[in-house]
């Protein structure tokens, strides 16, 4: 089959994606085989598509975001029918969804709701499950106690759920970080009831708005280098949940007043096999807020064609780190 693929890690300037022959995808007994419709790209993708090299004679296919048709099932993928419209994340430790078809465990995929295009289906998997499984951690609801919550870096693909989710399933105040009017008015936009500028001091603006701490910080970026404000911002005893930490970082300052630190990857319960279905639960929940208007899609820059021209688009919109929202591409 047709697929966008590569073999050594490489910079934006030496872009190396390509359309290539790859082998057909191996149905495992709790897989849905999958015709692609359209892909969701995030930050991590070029991440690893800067670091990540194929083995020797190997291809590298990443993309983790994903809306198709069921076209297969394995014998123990119940819950779903071939011609099923469905979106999901995929696995980092198999081939991804930059391909005609996927593979994928039927666990961590979701019906998608009628009046809803593949396009828009594709704007909602990770930044859903990531802001849930960040904030919610595995309830359902915010921890006891925690009624304002900052989410540093709103206007992003992950951020933009986080708001969205806050204000559907809880009575919290949400405040948003935007430095941009363009993803300002997006914050706004989507729910926030507060957004401040994470460029310049965020603790004044907060000051002057009658806010001097509050109970939970959603970190999308920077984390590592903002951890000195946001445990002056944090109450005693709060809790600060992070996407992008990694060793070494400085966790000293949120000591003093005992705060929760929360790492989270969207991929860890794929990576040990933990709980998946919980994860196609949170997706289902999540089609049913967008089918009754409580929650919105977040695409905000659609492509044509699943083309190496398109994905070398998308990356250098990924790396300017400039985007509002998603960026999807329709296959």
């Amino acid at each position: 089959m047709k697929a966008l693929a590569y073999e050594k890690a490489h910079t934006l300037d030496a872009f190396r994606i390509q359309e290539m022959d790859v082998a057909e995808p191996l149905l495992r007994d709790a897989d849905l085989l999958v015709e692609i419709r359209a892909v969701g790209l995030n930050p991590g993708e070029a991440l690893i598509r800067s670091m990540r090299s194929a083995e020797a004679g190997g291809r590298v296919v990443l993309g983790y975001e994903f809306a198709g048709v069921v076209i297969g099932i394995g014998s123990q993928a119940g819950g779903f029918a071939v011609g099923d419209r469905i979106m999901g994340t995929g696995d980092v430790t198999r081939d991804g969804c930059w391909a005609e078809r996927l593979a994928v465990d039927h666990r961590v995929a979701a019906r998608i709701p009628n009046h809803l295009s593949f396009v828009d289906a594709a704007s909602l998997p990770i930044g859903g499950l990531t802001s849930w499984e960040a904030i919610f951690r595995d309830r359902d609801t915010l921890p006891a106690g925690v009624d304002c919550v900052l989410v540093v870096g709103g206007a992003g693909g992950v951020g933009s759920m986080a708001i969205q989710l806050l204000k559907a399933k809880t009575a919290a105040f949400v405040i948003a970080t935007a430095s941009r009017p363009e993803s300002k008015e997006w914050c706004e936009a989507i729910g926030a009831d507060l957004i401040v500028d994470h460029s310049w001091d965020v603790i004044a603006q907060l000051g002057t708005a009658g806010i001097d701490q509050v109970d939970m910080v959603f970190s999308t970026a920077g984390t590592a280098g903002s951890l000195s404000w946001i445990a002056t911002l944090l109450r005693p005893f709060g809790h600060l949940s992070a996407v992008d930490l990694a060793p070494p970082f400085d966790a000293g300052p949120l000591i003093s007043k005992s705060i929760s630190l929360y790492t989270e990857m969207v991929f860890a319960k794929v990576i040990s096999g933990f709980n998946l279905a919980s994860q196609g639960e949170i997706l289902a929940e999540i089609a049913d807020r967008v089918a009754s208007g409580g929650l919105r899609p977040i695409v905000t820059t659609g492509l044509d064609g699943l083309t190496a021209a398109n994905m070398k688009t998308s990356h250098e919109l990924l790396e300017s780190r400039r985007t509002i929202g998603k960026i999807v591409i329709a296959a």
